[in-house]
């Protein structure tokens, strides 16, 4: 078996991988100015999706942009949120260089989507494919291929613990090659709980002063956990940017959820922001959690409402995720100050940080990868996958970090 990495190698970003020049697994983009795009336009004869984040769908129009028309493989939530993904780029960056697709492009991946089910085998390319639930998002898939030959695991991104919106990964496919991810192969994340915990009472103790709690949230599965957590200890909260869709529509995929009951609990709990007539500033004065986009406060109504609440002490920022190198989120932390719209602007509002992380730490990679000692482990997704792979490889595994642009031949 050849593969190929073409994004995601010794990175956090664009993941895409092609397996014996036919079948390929994953094309996102890395989020940025301008976004960057896997280093090669492949014309495979399908492709698989693990996921529905942008790092890993955000992509794949691109790849119906000439003559090819390969079918696309993933889970329902997955189309779902790759085409909510692809349109909100278009809205973005649609029309100029940033944007390698056009709005033709993603009415044509409608056109060649063909969705699975956990456990559920099909054929892809002249291979085998399974999704088993990786425990990250809802849909969120580990990839089994198999070519006769050889039977390739690629992670994706998955969590071994449970969260309130999906429940942790439990499977373990055999396999004589692993691609992992490695996010936080350095990071012990604390327990959900203490997280939990330690959020809410300082939410709460804000709202007791009069203040006002700023969530910057993922849109895709950070919202929803924030939601579910509001509901569950009966903080007032709003939810606004594509959170919002994103939301409703997983509850249409209950199967999908750990507890489709408690996300629509959340959901009714939550006020929906319309944003007309005013409706963000008055929000903003009001003593409630507002979960919004972007996470990392790139953009998104976020831009809104940190401006509004910045400068009374009484009223906090809590941001729930990893904030890039280079981020606005990332600047507000380490400075004080964050970039709204081209303006620096000093943060007097509290600013605090909570690892919500839906991703495996340091002792839940080691945990998954224990049962695979007998195969190959190739690293990739992560900041330091040389090194985890270093670490790997002296406990006796067989396992090195692969360059974007390397083909690694396994099995023979």
């Amino acid at each position: 078996m050849n593969i190929r990495f073409l994004g995601g190698a010794r990175e956090v970003g664009r993941s895409a991988i092609l397996v014996n020049d036919r079948l390929l697994v994953d094309y996102g983009m890395l989020a940025g100015e301008p976004p960057q795009y896997p280093i090669d336009v492949p014309e495979p004869e399908a492709v698989v999706v693990s996921h529905g984040h942008l790092d890993h769908a955000g992509a794949i129009p691109a790849l119906l942009s000439g003559d090819a028309r390969p079918a696309i493989h993933w889970t329902p939530p997955t189309r779902e949120l790759a085409l909510t993904l692809a349109r909100d780029t278009l809205k973005l960056h649609g029309g100029t260089l940033s944007c390698p697709f056009t709005e033709t492009d993603v009415r044509r991946v409608t056109e060649v989507s063909e969705t699975h089910g956990y456990g559920e085998t099909f054929r892809a390319a002249g291979h085998e494919v399974t999704f088993t639930n990786a425990g990250h998002i809802p849909g969120s898939a580990h990839v089994l291929v198999d070519d006769g030959d050889t039977r390739l695991l690629y992670t994706g991104d998955f969590h071994t613990d449970d969260q309130r919106l999906v429940s942790g990964t439990t499977a373990r496919p055999e396999a004589d090659v692993v691609i992992s991810e490695s996010t936080y192969a350095d990071v012990e994340h604390e327990a959900r709980s203490t997280v939990e915990e330690r959020f809410v009472e300082s939410v709460e103790t804000t709202l007791w002063e009069g203040g006002t709690v700023v969530v910057p949230a993922f849109a895709i599965g950070r919202t929803q956990e924030m939601l579910l957590i509001c509901e569950a200890y009966d903080i007032p909260c709003y939810v606004d940017g594509m959170g919002k869709r994103v939301t409703e529509m997983l509850l249409q995929y209950p199967e999908f959820v750990r507890d489709p009951d408690a996300l629509r609990r959340a959901k009714s709990h939550a006020r929906f922001v319309t944003g007309r007539n005013g409706q963000r500033k008055r929000i903003t004065e009001q003593r409630a959690a507002i979960v919004t986009t972007s996470g990392m406060l790139s953009g998104g109504p976020a831009m809104t409402y940190i401006p509004a609440i910045r400068s009374n002490p009484t009223n906090k920022i809590t941001l729930t995720g990893y904030q890039v190198e280079g981020t606005p989120g990332r600047r507000l932390v380490e400075t004080g100050s964050a970039e709204i719209d081209g303006r620096v602007m000093p943060i007097s509002a509290q600013v605090e940080q909570y690892d919500f992380s839906a991703h495996a730490d340091r002792d839940g990679l080691r945990a998954f990868l224990d049962g695979y000692r007998d195969a190959e482990i190739l690293v990739n997704h992560g900041d330091r996958c040389s090194a985890f792979a270093a670490e790997l490889t002296a406990d006796g595994f067989d396992a090195s970090a692969p360059e974007n642009g390397e083909t690694v031949v396994v099995g023979e």
